[in-house]
């Protein structure tokens, strides 16, 4: 029996051991290698989905364009660098595939900052935040769901990096794969519990007032 927890504490979420992907990671720079990289990404049976954005730090309201889209499979994610790239009709017949599940999480944000590359309607994807309240659990950020349902952490450390450089260091790019492969496995995690429902959600601040009134 899996012990959720309704909320996690982000002060305990340092003290797990790290996990970050371990598979291939394959750099994508052309518009050849993305018709390549998503006719192998169409066998697939589930995808995990994210976007990295070079940060603005200073003011007036500038955004950057997204920079860098993940698409993960269970032991390969493929980093398409959109700012060299732009936005090829591979990556729209992707997106718009109807027949595998894309996994992600904020994906209506990631498909606003997407649409200013391209126009494209999704479809089959899967929001994990929607997901993750089915189970009464009220975790919305990637790095808390991971910890809530594995007891491990994600580094966040290269999210503000600079997405936009030349040349994206190993550190940028286990970051940004961890994160395309951790939506796929939160995702069949969730869908294993709801199947057999061997689960319970803990609420620690009722445990804790039931405690002070005994």
């Amino acid at each position: 029996m899996q012990i959720l927890k309704k909320k996690t504490d982000k002060k305990t979420i340092p003290e797990l051991p790290i996990s970050q992907f371990k598979g291939r990671i394959i750099t994508i720079r052309t518009p050849g290698e993305t018709e390549m990289a998503v006719n192998y990404l169409q066998t697939f049976p589930v995808l995990g989905l994210d976007t990295e954005t070079r940060p603005c730090f200073g003011k007036g309201g500038r955004h950057n364009k997204v920079a860098l889209l993940q698409v993960s499979t269970y032991d390969t994610c493929f980093l398409f660098r959109l700012n060299q790239i732009g936005f090829p009709p591979a990556l729209c017949r992707l997106m718009e595939d109807e027949r595998i599940p894309k996994i992600g999480l904020s994906l209506h944000d990631d498909f606003m900052a997407l649409h200013a590359r391209s126009k494209f309607t999704p479809k089959n994807y899967v929001e994990l935040q929607k997901l993750i309240k089915e189970f009464g659990v009220e975790d919305q950020s990637l790095a808390k769901i991971y910890a809530n349902l594995f007891h491990e952490r994600i580094s966040k450390a290269q999210q503000l990096s600079n997405w936009e450089a030349e040349i994206l260091t190993d550190k940028q790019k286990i970051y940004a794969a961890t994160d395309a492969w951790a939506c796929i496995r939160i995702y069949e995690h969730l869908e294993y519990l709801r199947r057999t429902h061997d689960y319970i959600v803990e609420d620690d601040e009722e445990n804790l007032s039931e405690e002070g009134q005994g």
